[in-house]
């Protein structure tokens, strides 16, 4: 008997149907499936749940750059590496709202706010609130990423009214040693868990492309399909190598691998928004739409992703018009 014969066939999987029990075997059927069988799956749950017409946009600022004491392998900003990216203060709020209304105004309905920080202090939480209640102001979904929280910090950002919060598995448990050593994936998993606790929306994915194998993006895809509520936002990312970094120099992945973890994605946490990434500025506009007919439904504009380069916004409106497409309002 093949390894695929041996796997869980989809009648038996309920597929649409959504579930926090996903197996490994489970997801592993999935990425097991043939191509076309794969991105039909994907598409007739993503029809179920959203308008396959429609996509999200969001707008990353990083608002507090470098010096981030982890050692997170795929890092520009880390201080372990030597990539150019010098440690910089947190932003202003003045300069943080001004990129937050032009943001606005070129179509992005959610601004997400990064920081470099292994957690933050107080005292840069009290900035970062007035930073969330301001962009709240400009009638925007407000989005934070700022490294682990306490319970007490992630109630303070409720308060503040954030909407989402981010902070990304990266890879499976057993390939997360060979990636950071600074923080453990219960690290990870308890950030996610006081987040919830207090109420805001979980934004989780992971990175694809960090010298991992075909059974660590299973792992990772049921992780995360496993959590007691799915992540409402799941970006996947694509590795964009850094010089510097220790995974810089790799063997670039296909992207029909990349494409399969879309849709795996996108059938085992069906109702959630499945964000396609960093690593854009790299694919060309037929490997984008076979993410979009993957399940993938929000992407990043912009010229930036913290400090890595991202396709330009008019490339994406051109994209998505030549697609059919159009922002999600």
């Amino acid at each position: 008997m093949s390894l695929a014969e041996s796997l869980p066939s989809p009648a038996r999987m309920n597929l649409g149907v959504v579930r926090h029990d996903w197996t490994r075997e489970e997801v592993a059927a999935l990425f097991a499936l043939p191509f076309p069988d794969l991105i039909f799956e994907a598409q007739r749950i993503h029809r179920e749940n959203f308008d396959p017409r429609e996509v999200q946009i969001s707008t990353l600022l990083s608002i507090k750059t470098g010096g981030c004491p982890e050692d997170c392998g795929y890092c520009a900003q880390s201080v372990h590496y030597d990539t150019g990216v010098k440690a910089q203060k947190l932003m202003s709020l003045d300069a943080v709202l001004a990129d937050a209304r032009d943001a606005k105004a070129a179509g992005a309905s959610r601004f997400c706010m990064g920081a470099a920080w292994r957690s933050p202090k107080d005292r840069d939480l009290d900035q970062v609130c007035r930073m969330v209640e301001g962009v709240k102001a400009l009638g925007m979904e407000t989005c934070v990423t700022l490294g682990m929280l306490t319970g007490e910090q992630a109630v303070r950002l409720k308060h503040a009214g954030l909407d989402y919060y981010n902070h990304n598995l990266d890879t499976s448990p057993e390939h997360y040693g060979a990636i950071i050593t600074t923080r453990t994936y219960q690290d990870r998993l308890d950030t996610l868990g006081a987040v919830r606790e207090a109420g805001i929306n979980v934004c989780c994915g992971g990175i694809i492309g960090l010298g991992e194998g075909e059974a660590d993006r299973v792992s990772m895809i049921a992780t995360l399909a496993s959590l007691p509520a799915h992540p409402e936002s799941v970006p996947i990312n694509m590795l964009v190598q850094v010089e510097g970094t220790p995974l810089a120099g790799r063997e670039s992945l296909d992207v029909i691998d990349f494409v399969r973890t879309i849709a795996a994605a996108r059938i085992t946490m069906p109702k959630s928004m499945v964000r396609l990434s960093a690593g854009r500025e790299d694919m060309t506009d037929e490997a984008q739409a076979l993410c979009f007919l993957a399940g993938a439904n929000s992407i990043f504009y912009g010229p930036k992703l913290l400090t890595t380069p991202n396709r330009a916004h008019d490339k994406d409106m051109q994209l998505l018009d030549k697609l059919g497409m159009q922002r999600m309002e």
